[in-house]
């Protein structure tokens, strides 16, 4: 084994084992984001039957979920860095359909809240896991790339998600929704166990850095936080996605109430834009930070910031544009460019701590991230609509999204911070004598 292991970092290419078990942890990021974006994909039909307001969605779709995900999150990640990371991932997949399940037969708002507490603690273990797995079959000139493959889940989710949940509600309902695509995510729970074998710790990485002790919980978490790019990183990622969280949840809903969008057409023409221009994205990123970060670590922080500068005046575009094509067609460009910071993010934190940290940082990063993006984000945009409800009841959400524009120059402004602390921490070349 040790000869076939030095043979894949020489050469520097994924085998058909590595490319499998790639593929199994995308299928359960896309149906852990379709179950996560169901709430927003099918907010209206929600709002009609259930009666709750776009407060109340935020809340359920933003910081009830997140307290639940991110925190049991850490717990999750330091479990999985000392057992069977497949086992944990198969599991969380398991329950997170369930509670998906779950959500489809709720009744009141009560019920649905403790239904999407229970879909965040699942999700927990979902991620962490995935990203400590992918960095042990891949080798580190390769990984931004996997990751970046694997970030596809969002994106191809959240159209599956659109388009299925969508024409599943526009013809049975929206409880059938959540109800069918829960249950499918039960099957694949179960190829996750027999299907993807645990990879060796660390045995890609360069020599040296695998027969290390195993960290400890206090250890690795004061390491996080007490390195300035890590921590950097993780505040940049987060300020980031209170945007894309915050107009994520409430984009379609935006489209339907705000510029005239049928389900039937958000079926066809958002889930388009999510899969084409936010997948194709994700997947550009990858192979940009790949190129870039072989000269210099700085592009893990100015590749998002270059990204983020453009998607700026494009998010205002959607805002203001005056009907739902024109609108359509701006959100294209946010979403090419809005996720741009999410590969770079997840690349940098694997290759800069101990294979036997990772599952924890990754962890950490998404506490980080999440309990500001997906925290605050949907909650500030769902409490800034019922706040301009009143006096603009037919702008509300625009207001409120122009209200989340200053984040992007807050995000932007971090990331160039990023860079200059990779630039510091940079090694000096040595002098010629």
């Amino acid at each position: 084994m040790d000869d076939n292991r030095v043979s894949r970092a020489a050469t520097d290419r994924p085998d058909a084992r590595a490319s499998g078990a790639l593929a199994i942890l995308c299928l359960v990021y896309v149906l852990n984001f379709i179950d996560r974006q169901l709430l927003s994909i099918l907010a209206k039909p929600i709002q009609d039957n259930l009666h709750v307001s776009d407060g109340q969605l935020g809340l359920i779709g933003g910081l009830y979920f997140a307290l639940f995900y991110c925190l049991i999150a850490i717990p999750v990640g330091w479990l999985a860095d000392r057992t069977n990371r497949v086992g944990v991932l198969a599991a969380a997949c398991a329950l997170w359909s369930a509670a998906t399940v779950a959500c489809g037969v709720s009744v009141n708002y009560p019920q649905l809240v403790a239904a999407r507490m229970t879909v965040g603690i699942g999700e927990a273990g979902g991620v962490p896991p995935s990203y400590a797995i992918i960095s042990d079959y891949f080798t580190p000139n390769r990984r931004g790339t996997a990751l970046a493959i694997f970030n596809l889940g969002p994106p191809i989710g959240q159209a599956i998600g659109v388009a299925a949940g969508a024409l599943i509600a526009a013809a049975f309902g929206w409880r059938q929704a959540f109800v069918a695509l829960g249950a499918v995510g039960l099957f694949v729970a179960g190829l996750v166990f027999l299907l993807v074998r645990e990879p060796q710790r660390g045995g890609l990485d360069p020599r040296g850095t695998v027969a290390i002790p195993k960290a400890g919980f206090a250890e690795t978490v004061r390491m996080f936080f007490s390195t300035p790019a890590l921590f950097l990183t993780a505040v940049a990622g987060g300020v980031t996605q209170i945007i894309t969280y915050g107009s994520g949840n409430f984009s379609t809903l935006f489209l339907m109430r705000e510029k005239g969008m049928t389900l039937g057409e958000v079926a066809i023409w958002v889930a388009l834009v999510v899969a084409v221009f936010m997948g194709g994205g994700i997947f550009v990123s990858g192979r940009v930070i790949d190129r870039f970060t072989r000269t210099s670590r700085q592009a893990y922080a100015l590749v998002p910031a270059a990204s983020l500068i453009a998607a700026a005046p494009l998010f205002l575009g959607f805002t203001l544009a005056p009907n739902w094509p024109t609108s359509l067609a701006f959100l294209a460009g946010v979403m090419a460019l809005n996720y741009f910071y999410l590969s770079s993010a997840v690349a940098l934190v694997q290759q800069a701590v101990r294979p036997d940290q990772r599952v924890l940082c990754g962890a950490l990063l998404l506490l980080v991230m999440n309990l500001m993006g997906l925290g605050l984000g949907p909650t500030f945009v769902g409490a800034m609509s019922d706040h301009f409800r009143p006096t603009h009841p037919h702008h509300s959400l625009q207001l409120a999204f122009l209200a989340l524009t200053p984040f992007y120059g807050l995000a932007i402004g971090l990331f160039l911070l990023l860079a200059r602390v990779l630039k510091r921490e940079a090694p000096k070349p040595r002098a010629q004598g």
